[in-house]
């Protein structure tokens, strides 16, 4: 038998078939389910929320989308990610955390070798591979060196004298990025140690016992206050929050699937925002269930196939006024992914419009006795559309 004859099959997929592919992003074990054609660039950006990676050209030519793969500057606009299986790869996010940035970082902000920032990230990772691999480039040399990325607010002179400040302060190699570790990788968060979204995925599907959720460190993407009047007394809505099963009928989208014991629940969600369509498998954790002193407080995280991640705290808070029940919901919420591009206006919208009908959902359940017939629809694009331009006009005649 020939060599060629001995080599394995290479695998095959469809256009749209996803392909499982496991790397390390700035420290992370990674595992995302992508079609063969997804590049790097898009799986960094719509799937784990890293957005600070720039797509300008997408040919490869303005170099605003350098990441550093295997330690090596590379163009993610023109790698597919499903050829990085295995790969270590680090994003500017991975660089510097916003409390402690790196030295390069420093020198670009000293030297004010950004205008509008859209290539800024291009050039931090093209000149910390420069000064890795070339501590002793020669000034003279710095422009041609430096000439793969493209700044449209020819803002040169600027971006070599803080590379080249860099290197003198650091003549002995530039140190190593600083914002690398296992963490759970939240683009708009640092976050502490915790589960990334590989294991996060694997607890949530082989859910036998309790996990561990633990919420990224740092501000939320989202963070919300919401409070609005029920029609029913606070103990008729404390015997709804008393039964799991019935809570979680109310919730918009939700579905309880598993109980995993120590107040700890598995389920699934689904959210559909305009062409975005979403579906989770999450765990939630019941922390405080106090009826009398009216507050109730979860954790909860999921993730979708594609990587989208939700990470949340939530507290619900019940104050009585006779017949009637003041409901209030503080949530912080940290989102991943192709949710993140929601935005947070557009996300405490959602929050709003979801949190509204739980609040129907649960008064109606309070009344009648029982859990709502059928599934909680989450609200729809043109019902958020025309709330939330709703409300614009309603604060602008106040």
């Amino acid at each position: 038998m020939s060599v060629e004859q001995e080599r394995p099959r290479p695998v095959r997929a469809g256009v749209d078939e996803p392909v499982e592919v496991r790397f390390r992003v700035n420290g992370t074990p990674t595992v995302l389910e992508l079609p063969a054609r997804v590049t790097l660039s898009d799986a960094l950006r719509d799937h784990l929320g890293l957005t600070g990676t720039h797509v300008g050209c997408e040919h490869g030519v303005c170099g605003m989308c350098t990441v550093l793969v295997d330690g090596q500057a590379a163009r993610a606009c023109l790698l597919f990610a499903v050829q990085l299986d295995g790969a270590e790869i680090t994003t500017v996010e991975g660089l510097g955390r916003p409390d402690a940035l790196h030295p390069l970082q420093e020198s670009f902000g000293r030297h004010h070798a950004l205008q509008c920032g859209f290539c800024t990230p291009g050039f931090l990772m093209s000149s910390y591979d420069l000064l890795a691999d070339r501590p002793d480039v020669p000034p003279e040399d710095l422009p041609a060196e430096l000439s793969g990325v493209i700044c449209r607010c020819t803002g040169y002179r600027n971006i070599l004298a803080a590379v080249q400040q860099t290197q003198q302060d650091f003549p002995g190699g530039i140190p190593a990025p600083g914002n690398c570790g296992v963490r759970a990788l939240a683009g708009r968060a640092a976050a502490t140690p915790a589960r990334g979204p590989e294991p996060m995925a694997e607890q949530v599907a082989e859910a036998a016992g309790p996990v561990d959720i633990v919420l990224p460190d740092g501000e939320p993407t989202v963070a919300v206050e919401i409070t609005t009047a029920v029609e029913v007394a606070a103990d008729r809505i404390w015997d709804v929050f008393d039964d799991i099963h019935t809570l979680a009928r109310c919730l918009p989208g939700a579905e309880l699937t598993e109980e995993l014991g120590h107040r700890q629940y598995a389920g699934r969600a689904r959210v559909s925002v305009g062409p975005i369509k979403l579906a989770f498998r999450g765990v939630a954790q019941i922390l405080e269930h106090d009826r009398q002193t009216g507050r109730l407080r979860v954790l909860a995280q999921g993730q979708d196939t594609g990587g989208a991640q939700t990470q949340a705290e939530i507290v619900l808070c019940t104050a009585s006024h006779g017949t009637s029940t003041e409901l209030r919901a503080d949530a912080r919420v940290y989102l991943t992914g192709r949710i993140a591009q929601f935005g947070r206006a557009l996300a405490g919208d959602v929050s709003r419009r979801m949190f509204e009908q739980f609040a129907a959902a649960v008064a109606q359940a309070a009344t009648s006795g029982k859990p709502p017939e059928g599934p909680v629809k989450a609200p729809s694009a043109l019902r958020l559309m025309w709330a939330s331009l709703l409300d614009r006009l309603r604060r602008a005649n106040r």
